[in-house]
């Protein structure tokens, strides 16, 4: 039984995201610690589950594709809410954009690299990308709820969403690059 666990804590992590948009409809900061305790809770699964399934030597076909999906559901999810309810600034609607376009980019790159039989496993860099986008949106998501030495949290949110932004580019670019190489090359 405890070989499912990692999968489940994956079906877990997509599971939230209804009720972080919940939190978006109630009013209060005290939803806004609610949507970013959930939203960290999430992401603590992203990593919990995989070093289990190392740990424990049951990686599968199932997690290994159910994972990243869950991860991009988890961001792209936060990201419109953040923009449909107004809590992102302009230039913080720029670094949305870029995260959620590289997003769809390399899914799309890994589809097709997949059906050619060439794998394109998530760089060191990529992880970055991940964890940095995985501290912007809890702090984006309580927002100008709590401000620390007259520093809203939205602002330090918005911060790192840039910073992830610029590392998603940066992946993304090396992504395309390394596909690119091989769709020369007849299948």
């Amino acid at each position: 039984m405890h070989r499912q666990i990692p999968n489940v804590m994956t079906l877990g992590r997509i599971v939230l995201i209804p009720l972080i948009m919940v939190t978006f409809f109630v009013p209060g900061p005290e939803a806004r610690w609610v949507a970013a305790g959930l939203f960290a809770l999430a992401a603590a699964t992203d990593w919990v589950d995989g070093w289990l399934a190392r740990r424990w030597r049951v990686l599968s076909d199932f997690g290994r594709v159910l994972d990243p999906i869950a991860d991009k559901l988890l961001v792209a999810a936060v990201l419109l809410l953040l923009a449909g309810f107004d809590r992102l600034s302009d230039p913080g609607l720029v670094a949305a954009v870029i995260i959620l376009v590289r997003e769809i980019l390399v899914s799309g790159l890994r589809e097709f690299m997949a059906e050619r039989g060439v794998g394109m496993p998530v760089t060191t860099l990529a992880k970055w990308k991940t964890t940095t986008q995985l501290v912007a949106l809890p702090l984006l998501l309580v927002g100008d709820a709590v401000s620390i030495g007259g520093l809203s949290l939205a602002w330090v949110g918005e911060a790192f969403l840039w910073l992830a932004a610029v590392l998603t580019a940066q992946t993304g670019y090396l992504y395309t690059r390394q596909a690119l190489a091989h769709m020369g090359r007849p299948s």
